[in-house]
């Protein structure tokens, strides 16, 4: 069968994943190198992504802020262990100042900062710096701050969405008096990204504590969501640090208790990216193209009238007033009533993954009824309703729709995981070529016999089962 996108997931799928950007009009490489432009149509699902977690975000008592995009270096030096995990990736500011020099523009020789400034790989540091200042008592705490703000790390193997250079993101940082506040605060940030990419992305994750070896550098404990992809690859979608004092002892983040004296606070850090886009690209889509959930659809419902020449006129007016019953109704739609021939229409916007498709033809026009194709059911789900009926029912498709995907999704992954007895049972497994994620005691992770396997299978250890925290989930990721 003839598809959208060649080669197809099974043939290939991180060409796949590649086209499948391509053919949905989403991102492409920019000149800068590892870096991307999120073209328009991405762009909306990024906004209708980082709406919904921004709505969440400020539910849980928490303020948005903006911080500098230069940090001096000097704060990094101030946490060293932090400073460890991102040193090799840092862009560094070093002039102030271009001259023209043998006839290009080159850094000033007399324009050197006297100190360089670090590209935010992330903020702990500059806004840890600012937290000295602004926690002073007891009732300035517990302080919430999350910003959505771009940063950069010096990716060596770029993939658009998955790893860039620069990419866009939420950082939290918040600060208790207690550890016992701020872990259960890491713990319910962890779940709020559990809930939201279920019930928006559709995407059902596996919840877990980084094992020592994963954690977040300068972190006492971090929780992470954890992706299965259709390869059976995993995908950290999001983490929530449980930082202990090592930030507050380092940029001096102390508060005057009800006892007079000076303590220093407890901090935490959270964040998700445009890396989740990537995760929910490569969750739902097929070799025709993009399968979106409503919920982050830039259009829900895309109404194609079918015209001849002699009645295109009438009909775009109609399926327009349709369209606009809908957007009524709370809707996001789109009437494509361009002089595009109708089959191109359609593939356009299948492989925009358009989660609900609307045909409208003159028979339909005169019996008062449409065509509409579920995207993530395809042909199967073809069918042909009244027009009022399908104008109030809209809503619940829609909702019927989010939903069936979660399901779907979730029924996918209880074939991907796998428990296994041994390490030699895993061998087995990773020889034969079978995917997914592999539950195993995280005791039998802990030695140089499964380092080997590290080496040889390229696998890590992504968390431990929030379930039974004696088992680790072992897999090959992004």
């Amino acid at each position: 069968m003839k598809t959208a996108i060649t080669p197809t997931r099974q043939e290939n799928f991180s060409e796949w994943y590649q086209n499948l950007i391509t053919a949905a009009d989403l991102a492409e490489n920019s000149p800068v190198r590892g870096c991307m432009t999120i073209k328009p149509y991405g762009w909306a699902i990024w906004e209708l992504m980082r709406d919904e977690m921004d709505k969440r975000i400020k539910a849980n008592g928490v303020l948005n802020a903006n911080f500098p995009l230069l940090i001096p270096i000097d704060f990094f030096n101030k946490e060293a262990e932090h400073v460890a995990g991102f040193a090799k990736e840092c862009a560094v500011v070093t002039h102030h100042r271009l001259k023209m020099i043998d006839g290009t523009l080159q850094p000033d020789p007399d324009a050197k900062l006297t100190e360089p400034y670090v590209i935010r790989p992330t903020s702990e540091t500059i806004i840890g710096e600012a937290m000295s200042r602004w926690v002073q008592s007891y009732r300035d705490l517990p302080l919430k701050l999350n910003q959505w703000v771009n940063v950069m790390r010096w990716e060596m193997r770029p993939r658009l969405f998955l790893r860039t250079a620069e990419f866009n993101w939420q950082e939290g940082h918040n600060v208790f008096a207690t550890h016992e506040e701020a872990n259960a605060d890491a713990r319910k940030m962890h779940k709020m990204y559990a809930e939201y990419m279920a019930n928006v992305l559709a995407i059902p994750v596996i919840m877990g504590e980084k094992t020592a070896e994963e954690r977040f550098a300068g972190a006492d404990h971090t929780y992470t969501v954890e992706q299965i992809m259709q390869d059976g690859k995993a995908l950290q979608a999001g983490t929530s640090h449980d930082l202990g004092q090592h930030f507050a002892k380092s940029f001096g983040i102390q508060y005057l208790g009800t006892d007079g004296k000076l303590s220093h606070a407890w901090t935490t850090s959270w964040g998700t990216s445009t890396r989740m886009m990537g995760g929910l690209f490569m969750t739902h889509s097929d070799d025709d193209g993009l399968i979106l959930p409503p919920a982050v659809a830039p259009y829900q419902i895309v109404i194609i009238p079918i015209t001849r020449d002699e009645n295109a006129s009438t009909l775009n007016a109609y399926a327009n007033e349709i369209g606009e019953k809908l957007r009524s109704a709370g809707i996001r739609i789109l009437v494509d009533d361009t002089d595009a021939r109708a089959p191109d229409k359609m593939w356009k916007w299948i492989k925009r993954g358009v989660p609900l498709r609307v045909e409208i033809g003159a028979k339909e026009m005169d019996e008062g009824t449409l065509t509409i194709t579920r995207r993530d059911l395809g042909k199967s789900s073809k069918t042909t309703v009244n027009v009022e009926h399908f104008i109030s029912d809209a809503k619940n498709i829609l909702d019927t729709i989010q939903h069936d995907m979660l399901k779907a999704v979730e029924a996918r992954n209880k074939t991907m995981i796998t428990d296994i007895a041994s390490l030699a049972e895993l061998e087995s497994a990773l020889e034969s070529g079978k995917i997914g994620f592999f539950r195993i005691k995280y005791d039998q992770t802990t030695n140089d016999e499964f380092d080997g396997l590290i080496e040889k299978y390229k696998i890590s250890r992504r968390c431990l089962d929030d379930k039974d925290p004696s088992y680790v989930f072992v897999a090959k990721s992004y």
